[in-house]
């Protein structure tokens, strides 16, 4: 019987043991992937910052300038995409917009982002585009691949339509969670008037026509839960200029929008709360059921060896029956 036991118990160690390494390195991978129909939005915030009005075409100091982010999952789009790239992909429908301190619109800049919903490595499909531009995107945007690792990465830049790298400047605490801090800088580059300007009348085509160009650079910062390669709080140094022209009435260029753009506060609370509930997840596939299944399988091995032995220790000697002394006879 202990023979018997100890063969079933040898034979749960084996496969909690396999177990262990094909949870890390088989099954995260194809489990961990950003769903397709995913919705997330993002208030930010530019305070004492300096803003165009386009009636005067001059720049002035306003309190605070909102600029609000959405990703939103078109499904749709991403089954239609795998069909053909035959891997899952989530197809992100973001906008960015811009509004001043009265509540109008400053500005506002559609965007199809297409990635690998398991490696966030972008994928190149009919409709990838920026403000109605098609691009061909290289690197990351918006989040960092699962396990983020110290290092340098791509970064697209949807303003200036060009990547750049992105470096990892070391890692910190943010309210509580270890973060990976990255910064990437964008210098002064020409980049495309927006389709939708904020006074009516005035379009691309117009500005174009005055000899009038658009320019900006910035200093984008990032702190990133490693684990979910979520960014848990971002920032920006933005400025924008438009330069030369008749537009600007002989002025060599006047600034279009300058602000030190930040989170809210509201959000980097929601966004804090909601990493650290995925970042469970991510702990239990890479950590805490690999190192649980090996020393699992570790402890119905030994329990199976102690078994085995027990079944073949040698028995103890039965012990000499005396029985009853016979009488003498004479």
């Amino acid at each position: 019987m202990r023979r018997k036991a100890s063969l079933i118990l040898l034979a749960l160690a084996v496969l909690f043991a396999a177990l262990s390494p094909l949870m890390r390195w088989y099954a995260f991978p194809r489990l961990a992937k950003i769903p397709a129909g995913q919705y997330q939005d993002m208030v930010l915030e530019a305070k004492d910052a300096t803003l165009l009005d386009y009636g005067t075409m001059k720049a002035k100091k306003v309190p605070k300038v909102t600029i609000v982010q959405t990703l939103k999952g078109n499904v749709e789009a991403a089954e239609k995409i795998e069909k053909t790239a035959g891997r899952d992909v989530v197809v992100w429908d973001g906008l960015s917009y811009v509004q001043g301190p009265d509540g109008k619109m400053v500005s506002k800049v559609p965007e199809r982002y297409i990635f690998d919903a398991h490696t966030q490595e972008p994928v190149h499909a009919t409709g990838e585009m920026v403000d109605g531009d098609p691009v061909r995107r290289e690197g990351i945007e918006f989040k960092w691949p699962f396990l983020t690792e110290k290092r340098d990465y791509e970064y697209f830049d949807a303003q200036a339509r060009v990547t750049a790298p992105i470096h990892y400047k070391g890692t910190q605490n943010f309210r509580g969670v270890k973060v990976y801090y990255f910064e990437q800088t964008i210098p002064w580059t020409r980049v495309r008037m927006p389709r939708t300007m904020p006074v009516e009348g005035i379009t691309p085509e117009t500005v174009a026509k005055t000899g009038t160009t658009r320019w900006y650079t910035t200093v984008r910062k990032f702190w990133v839960e490693p684990l979910t390669g979520a960014p848990v709080y971002g920032e920006e140094i933005h400025q924008e200029e438009l330069r030369g022209g008749t537009l600007l009435g002989g002025r060599e260029k006047v600034t279009a929008f300058a602000g030190h753009v930040k989170m809210r506060e509201d959000y980097v609370e929601h966004t804090v709360a909601l990493v650290k509930s995925n970042r469970t997840l991510v702990l239990l596939m890479t950590s805490y059921l690999p190192w649980g299944f090996l020393t699992l399988g570790v402890l119905l091995l030994a329990l199976s060896l102690y078994l085995e032995a027990r079944g073949r220790r040698p028995a103890d000697p039965a012990p000499t029956r005396t029985g009853d002394p016979e009488p003498v006879t004479a």
